[in-house]
């Protein structure tokens, strides 16, 4: 299970997060810090290679762009905050950004386009609940659950209300278009297989 960093007075901020320098990956969601050791397994980072791969081959030469962790987002509640301001720093499995203007050299400041989360034990929760309703509340367009268990993908989409209807799910021998993307359709067959 990931490990919760305390903090004695407040929430921690990104400006706090950029002087941690023992080795670990962090996350802060609204102030507080989560270690995200272990890392993880082959099957993962398979899978997320493979996506990735897809992604990265649609977009090149295109207004969007892909990312893999770790790459620091950075959510702040409202624009133009400063370090000691930003109390969200996540880095998801998989993110796209289409307007370049939020990345920087530190990552990206707003709300991706797209976010791929592949779910492991040690994070299901938090990916399930706490950082779908991050995203949902900041904005990011789509959020894609990969269960690898199951082999299967949960894509939530946002409405015109701000709210994630409910999933469209795919599997082994699925395609997934992304009209956000254009005319990419992602083939899971490729992703899922060994």
């Amino acid at each position: 299970m990931a490990l919760s960093k305390l903090k004695n007075e407040g929430s921690f901020t990104y400006a706090d997060y950029l002087t941690w320098d023992d080795g670990q990956r962090w996350e802060l969601i609204d102030g507080e810090a989560f270690c995200m050791s272990p890392g993880p397994n082959r099957i993962h980072q398979k899978w997320l290679g493979e996506l990735f791969v897809q992604l990265h081959t649609h977009l090149e030469g295109k207004q969007c762009e892909v990312y893999l962790a770790p790459f620091d987002v950075r959510l702040p509640d409202y624009e133009n905050a400063s370090d000691e301001e930003v109390i969200t720093v996540v880095q998801p499995d998989i993110l796209v950004v289409c307007d370049r203007n939020k990345l920087d050299d530190r990552g990206v400041k707003g709300a991706p386009d797209l976010v791929v989360e592949i779910i492991s034990p040690s994070t299901a929760k938090r990916d399930i609940t706490t950082k779908y309703e991050l995203y949902q509340r900041h904005g990011v367009k789509e959020y894609w659950l990969m269960y690898p268990n199951d082999r299967t993908l949960l894509v939530y989409r946002l409405s015109d209300d701000g709210i994630y209807v409910l999933p469209e799910v795919f599997g082994e021998g699925d395609t997934v278009p992304v009209p956000l993307l254009g005319d990419l359709v992602i083939d899971m067959e490729k992703v899922f297989r060994d």
